[in-house]
Parts: structure tokens; sequence; C-alpha cells
């Protein structure tokens, strides 16, 4: 499997809306605090937009509802694979990517073999706060070693100017937060996003 080298995660299926026709090709909707029916108000909107522009759409942590609302893939942080059955993901064919930060979620993470693995945060992020330090770039090839074949996302901290240094330690894609949710003109950063990562394409 091969992943856009541009990873867009945003919190709402209005940013879908607003940043997805610009090209973004791989999103993931991120949503904390919500309840249920909130949750699928925003899956169904932002499943929508993304099958009417060629966008492939991840959703994080919720992979009951994204079976549920027909979706394809699914994201996973370490305390959400503890607790999700991955047999049932699997049977309702769903990808999975699973984020990692040491050796040892790595270990956990490959066992599951998923479709991606992340490695974070490369860079130090604004985020949310973390117990794990910054990976560095040197990380994001040992990785990639430990990898082999399957993709390798790399988060935290990323923006434009850095994009270079993380594909040549071997990342097969870079997502991005806060470099443009936070930025004053959100699509046009999009954009240039899309234009760094395009020779990656």
């Amino acid at each position: 499997m091969k992943l856009d080298p541009f990873y867009l995660i945003i919190d709402s299926a209005a940013w879908i809306e607003r940043l997805v026709p610009s090209g973004v090709k791989l999103v993931q909707l991120r949503i904390k605090d919500m309840d249920e029916a909130g949750l699928r108000r925003e899956i169904r909107a932002a499943k929508a937009v993304c099958e009417g522009h060629g966008c492939q759409l991840i959703v994080n942590d919720y992979w009951r509802l994204a079976i549920d609302e027909g979706c394809n893939f699914v994201h996973l942080g370490q305390e959400d694979l503890a607790e999700a059955d991955v047999s049932a993901i699997r049977r309702a064919g769903l990808k999975l990517g699973l984020s990692t930060h040491d050796d040892a979620e790595l270990d956990t993470a490959l066992a599951a073999t998923p479709d991606y693995v992340a490695l974070g945060p490369v860079y130090p992020t604004i985020l949310k706060a973390m117990k794990w330090t910054p990976q560095g770039l040197d990380r994001i090839a040992t990785w990639k070693q430990r990898v082999g074949t399957v993709p390798l996302v790399a988060i935290g901290g990323l923006n434009v100017e850095r994009i270079p240094g993380v594909f040549a330690q071997g990342a097969d894609s870079a997502a991005v937060v806060t470099d443009i949710t936070l930025n004053t003109d959100p699509e046009g950063r999009t954009r240039q996003w899309l234009a760094a990562t395009a020779r990656w394409r």
C-alpha cells in the first residue's frame, strides 16, 4: 500500500470541507470528547466530502463507528489498540494505522500487522502534552529499517521547511496538524504542503 506523502489531521468535518477541495488526498478525522450522535454526523459529512474529492478518509479511535458508517480506514493509538477488536476491524475490510512512540509500542503495533505505522513526535509539538521526548530524524531511519515495507508516517512538530529531512530518513508520509490549522491562511498553507510533498507523490 502507498500512502500519499501529505497526511492532514484535523478535528472536524468543517475543516475537511474547507481544506480537502484544495487537493488533499489523505486526511484523518480526529475528534475528542463528542457524543455518539455528533460523531456519526461528523463522520458522515467528512466521508461525503472525501468521496467527492477522491480523498482517503481515516477515522481516529472510533473503529466501531467507522465500521457502522461504511468507512474503510481507521487509526488507533496504543491504548485504543489494546481495547479494540482487530479481528472485527479486519473482517469489516478496514485498513489499520497505528501510533508508536517507543520500541515496545512498535513491537505491539507490528504484531497487529498494520497497514501503516506512525512515529512521533519527531519534533517538539504543541498539539498535546506527551510523555515522550522528541524522536529526532535519526529515529525515523531506525523505524523504517524495522517496519520494512510497511508505510511509515512521521508526525509531531512538522512544517513545510522540515519535510525534506523527514523523507530523507525514510518516512513515506508526513502528518501535520497545527502548522495548517493555526496558520493565518490554512488554505494557502495546505497548498504549500501539497507543492512541497509533490516530488514524493
